[in-house]
């Protein structure tokens, strides 16, 4: 069963410009494994963690830097939560996560699917 979707946009520089002009706005973000990743890699996570946000329905529910997401042996993203975000995806019902990330140019896009029985 579909708990829910989400879709989002990230303009590369635009975020690069907000990570420069805000003192640790990449450590309220970005998990630390993802915070040394290139600028373009940085925007597809944003996007995906907001189009998580948006899937959950309550972004009030997640804490930016307990999700992280890195790419299985196959290159594919995947989530994984950490912390009390762990247990607010639990608490949901959700059982499997889809995500798929892109960019080109100037933006990132991501696209979120959660599922749980």
């Amino acid at each position: 069963m579909i708990i829910g979707i989400g879709t989002d946009v990230c303009s590369i520089e635009r975020l690069g410009e907000s990570l420069e002009r805000t003192p640790n706005l990449s450590e309220r973000l970005y998990y630390r494994t993802e915070r040394e990743l290139e600028l373009q890699s940085l925007a597809g996570r944003f996007a995906a963690k907001e189009a998580l946000a948006k899937a959950v329905g309550d972004p009030r529910l997640l804490t930016w830097n307990e999700i992280e997401i890195h790419n299985n042996e196959l290159g594919k993203p995947i989530f994984q939560f950490h912390g009390r975000t762990a247990l607010r995806i639990f608490d949901l019902g959700v059982d499997r996560s889809w995500l798929s990330i892109s960019h080109d140019a100037s933006v990132a896009i991501a696209m979120v699917v959660l599922e749980g029985n």
